[in-house]
């Protein structure tokens, strides 16, 4: 992640690295391993296989992404989301969450979901519940993202012990997205989604042109200087799987940001096309200070136009479903009209 990054954004950082690995994808092997409700194995046989094993009182246990056995309600009514991409895959899975928070970096929920979520009250910032709040919404189910504060999560768990972790160091959105589809008892149709976004994207990057394959550089812009995402970083995840490539000098395995580049560097930023985004006014300044520079105006993507400003809040997440249809939709649109 980059050392430009908002207090918020590294305490998360350094947070989520202390998480074990082994424990990334506790959640979703969980889930791929059974399909919720029409599960007909044995709760012994369940439970040995890392499976949710329900009982007679309504309830199912699974394993969040620590590792963590917990146990929730079989079909949870009243869920409160604690991060964005916790809240786009209940939306992209057709439920309506009693409780969200403000998106990444915002004071509002993410501009993309905002319509979906109108009347929801929101009960905190991200990863930062009030929890008065929390208690007024009444919470079957807590989806706590990457919360690793043990104080605010044994808070969580006083409210109700049906709090989960929800995603891991390691894993992409769609191995978060199948964990939260078998959280809710719906893993049949969190699969559905995801092979309909593959689908999807497959179908939109053979739709480019002469921009097809293109090398695709993918920027969040920091206070103090440009950040470039790792190839398995949501967005660039999503460049990929529509046939995209990254520039030479962005090929990196991994899913974080780079430290923020200086000027010096900057033409590591470069790439057949720039996509950029910010995160905070701070952000959005900086970037506006840099494109009278001549080293900026160097850049090939500059020079040919093939600069494209886009949404931080969906692009610079750890993502999930609505949000993979609207970076597929900006390329498209951006790619797609200088074929």
């Amino acid at each position: 992640m980059s050392t430009a990054q908002s207090p918020l954004h590294l305490v998360r950082h350094r947070a989520v690295q202390a998480l074990a690995a082994t424990g990334a994808v506790a959640l979703l092997l969980t889930g791929c391993g059974s399909s919720g409700s029409s599960d007909k194995a044995s709760s012994d046989t369940a439970a040995a296989s890392g499976g949710p094993a329900a009982d007679a009182g309504g309830k199912r246990t699974v394993k969040d992404a620590t590792g963590r056995a917990v146990e929730i309600p079989a079909e949870p009514k009243r869920i409160v989301t604690l991060t964005q991409e916790d809240l786009d895959a209940v939306l992209a899975l057709g439920l309506k969450p009693v409780g969200i928070t403000n998106g990444q970096g915002l004071a509002e929920p993410p501009a993309y979901l905002k319509d979906r979520v109108q009347g929801v009250p929101v009960v905190g910032n991200l990863l930062q519940p009030v929890m008065d709040k929390v208690i007024a919404a009444k919470p079957d189910l807590i989806l706590a993202g990457d919360m690793q504060d043990e104080q605010v999560l044994k808070q969580l768990r006083e409210i109700t012990p049906a709090t989960l972790v929800t995603m891991a160091p390691t894993d992409d959105w769609k191995l978060s997205f199948r964990g939260i589809g078998n959280a809710v008892n719906k893993l049949d149709q969190a699969n559905k989604v995801v092979a309909d976004y593959d689908a999807k994207a497959a179908k939109a990057g053979g739709e480019l042109g002469a921009n097809k394959g293109a090398a695709v550089s993918i920027v969040r812009w920091n206070p103090t200087g440009p950040s470039w995402m790792e190839k398995r970083q949501f967005a660039s995840g999503v460049a990929l799987d529509m046939g995209l490539t990254r520039p030479k000098a962005q090929d990196k395995d991994g899913n974080a940001h780079t430290p923020a580049l200086s000027l010096e560097k900057i033409n590591e930023i470069d790439g057949d096309w720039l996509f950029l985004s910010t995160l905070t006014d701070d952000g959005k300044a900086a970037l506006k200070d840099v494109q009278s520079k001549p080293a900026y105006q160097e850049l090939g993507a500059v020079k040919n136009d093939h600069t494209v400003t886009v949404d931080g809040s969906v692009w610079s997440t750890r993502g999930g479903p609505l949000a993979a249809d609207v970076v597929i939709g900006d390329i498209g649109k951006a790619l797609g009209a200088k074929s």
